[in-house]
């Protein structure tokens, strides 16, 4: 089977779950790599066959995902070029990790081998946990961004046969957690000055990793760091707990490893509202915006939340693998029956 897996780069989470899932599916067929989008940290799991600048979502320095930015600082009309250009048809099948490049090229050429294989793509089973008020602009966004035939997703729980829980990679699943009197915080959405000036109000230590730093510097309370892998691994490792966005990977690490947890969801992104609803139901704490009265009434409660993510990546690739070469899945039948619960 040769197989095209298509990989959004636009923040890091994507990434580390193909650091996962790649070399599994390479066991089991041929695969090419495409990505697309331009705001990661992480290294690849392969060289990429196909790379695009793609279509990435950008934020204000105060925590919101900004439409002007984003409207601005894409090419719209490259990308379209990049559409055209991908060869679908000379694939067997396409794994696609919410990547609008590839997963508009099957729509316009009308490829039906497509799957979704994402965080993203729980979100369009109506079992996820969801703000009472929908935002119908989100809903549409998850839906058409990257649309395909068929889809499975990762969430913090099974909430449907199709939703596996979170992919913890190795680097994580490796460390010895252990508690060493501070915090640590990745909020990209905010600016490093924003938050050293509120952080700096609190009683504990901090460390923030930085998207815009170079060099590690001090100002208070408030240790600022680049981003660097072996260092933020390092801090994820020994804190006491985690400031975060309402993302996917980085919570999920954080309740594998047994960390406090609070996360802000960035303004206007539905994704993340529905993912902070999904987290406060497990017992997280959450605010919408960032208050920093609530921020430290967290760092002085205790905080104890059971998850069983055990390590399911091989059974969940062959299962996808096997519902991807079925008959009735190739000739684009409906009505698909769900696979066999993990």
């Amino acid at each position: 089977m040769k197989v095209l897996y298509a990989l959004q780069c636009t923040g890091n989470g994507h990434i580390a779950r193909a650091q996962e899932l790649l070399p599994l599916f390479n066991k089991y067929a041929e695969v090419d790599l495409l990505v697309s989008g331009h705001q990661s940290q992480i290294v690849l799991p392969q060289e990429p066959k196909f790379q695009f600048k793609g279509i990435s979502l950008l934020y204000d320095a105060k925590g919101g995902l900004s439409y002007t930015k984003t409207a601005l600082k894409n090419n719209f009309f490259k990308a379209m070029k990049d559409i055209k250009s991908v060869p679908v048809k000379e694939y067997d099948l396409v794994l696609n990790d919410f990547e609008p490049i590839s997963a508009w090229a099957c729509k316009l050429s009308k490829y039906p081998n497509i799957v979704g294989v994402s965080h993203q793509a729980s979100m369009l089973f109506d079992q996820t946990p969801k703000p009472k008020n929908k935002n119908l602009l989100g809903e549409l966004v998850l839906k058409h961004y990257a649309p395909t035939q068929e889809h499975f997703g990762f969430h913090f729980e099974n909430y449907h046969p199709k939703i596996f829980k979170p992919i913890i990679r190795s680097a994580i699943r490796n460390l010895n957690p252990q508690n060493k009197g501070y915090y640590m915080t990745y909020l990209p959405s905010f600016s490093d000055e924003f938050l050293i000036e509120k952080l700096n109000e609190t009683h504990v230590d901090w460390r923030i990793f930085s998207k815009t730093a170079t060099e590690i510097y001090v100002k208070g309370n408030v240790f600022v760091f680049p981003i660097d892998q072996t260092e933020y691994l390092r801090s994820f490792e020994n804190c006491d707990g985690i400031l975060c966005n309402a993302g996917f990977e980085t919570p999920a690490e954080a309740l594998f490893l047994k960390k406090k947890l609070f996360v802000i969801p960035i303004k206007n992104q539905y994704e993340q509202e529905c993912n902070a609803v999904a987290l406060e139901k497990l017992g997280v704490e959450s605010n919408r915006a960032f208050d920093l009265r609530k921020i430290q009434e967290w760092i002085d409660a205790e905080q104890k939340i059971e998850v069983d993510y055990v390590d399911q990546s091989e059974k969940i690739v062959r299962q996808i693998l096997a519902f991807s070469s079925s008959e009735r899945f190739v000739r684009n039948e409906t009505n698909l029956p769900d696979p066999v619960v993990i």
